[in-house]
């Protein structure tokens, strides 16, 4: 059988990267409860798909609003748009004399998930005045508080390799369809978010996955860190299976973790530079051996 499933599973560390609805003068992070009655901040996968769209350059698929709603241009397709060969559509068209009409869907071939806050929310508020302004010309001082947490996130991105650039009758070459997956991890190696002013890393601190035959999110919801350690015992007995273990590749930047040097002893792990090369790697042989 063969390894259609590229997937990998990320921790990053951001500050205070999404924020929900404000009320007044008082802004919310974008958070959800836990059984353990605690909250956790995400970054939804809405934010990070728009992110890695705007650094990989494809924001430029057309749209229009000729349904009532704005979606992609029913002109736009996978052969010229990589967005929407990577994170699918929803076309509407108009009924018309020679048209039928209705809905076009693709379903998304790369798929994320939310960015999880793996420490919980403490309630640290940031109080913020417009003082600066203010004094310049002599008028009120405005008096906001928004929330904000310093955390590890963790998200997973899972590919269906076998589905890439093939949309009806659209079939694109092997090696247009191996540089658009290798343009998207370039833009998830050096991923960053712009927010209130400030430019958030959301560059990968540590890395696990590799190309698989079944399509699972192996280590999804299976990463977390304690104490400044990630949970090496988890991922060790995700790895028992030795059809999982011989197609993976970890990776870690030096000098975050506290537990570093029994993640490189006991999962081989690399540099996160080095995993990005081998999925790339795995990426060209998959496509190489499509054509």
């Amino acid at each position: 059988m063969r390894r259609e499933g590229l997937t990998f599973t990320m921790i990053f560390l951001a500050e205070s990267a999404n924020y929900g609805e404000s009320i007044r003068n008082f802004s919310y992070l974008k958070k959800m409860n836990r059984g353990d009655e605690k909250q956790y901040a995400y970054i939804s996968r809405q934010a990070m798909r728009y992110n890695i769209v705007k650094q990989a350059n494809w924001d430029n698929t057309p749209v229009d609003g000729k349904s009532g709603v704005v979606q992609f241009a029913p002109s736009a397709t996978i052969k010229e748009y990589p967005e929407i060969d990577l994170f699918g559509y929803m076309k509407t068209i108009a009924k018309g004399d020679n048209e039928k009409g209705g809905a076009v869907t693709r379903s998304a071939v790369v798929r994320l998930s939310n960015a999880i806050a793996l420490e919980p929310f403490q309630g640290d508020l940031d109080f913020l005045t417009n003082m600066g302004l203010s004094v310049r010309g002599n008028l009120k001082n405005g008096i906001a508080q928004s929330e904000i947490q310093r955390s590890y996130y963790t998200y997973t991105i899972s590919i269906d390799l076998d589905r890439i650039g093939v949309d009806g009758e659209i079939n694109l070459s092997g090696e247009v369809k191996a540089e658009r997956i290798k343009t998207l991890l370039e833009s998830v190696q050096y991923l960053y978010r712009d927010i209130r002013g400030r430019r958030e890393n959301l560059s990968p601190l540590f890395i696990i996955g590799g190309r698989y035959v079944r399509k699972n999110p192996f280590f999804e919801n299976r990463v977390n860190v304690n104490e400044d350690k990630i949970n090496i015992e988890t991922l060790k007995e995700i790895l028992e299976d030795a059809s999982v273990k011989e197609n993976t590749f970890v990776g870690i930047t030096t000098g975050i973790f506290d537990n570093e040097k029994i993640i490189k002893e006991e999962l081989n792990a690399e540099s996160v530079g080095a995993v990005f090369t081998h999925l790339k790697e795995e990426v060209d042989q998959y496509y190489g051996e499509s054509n």
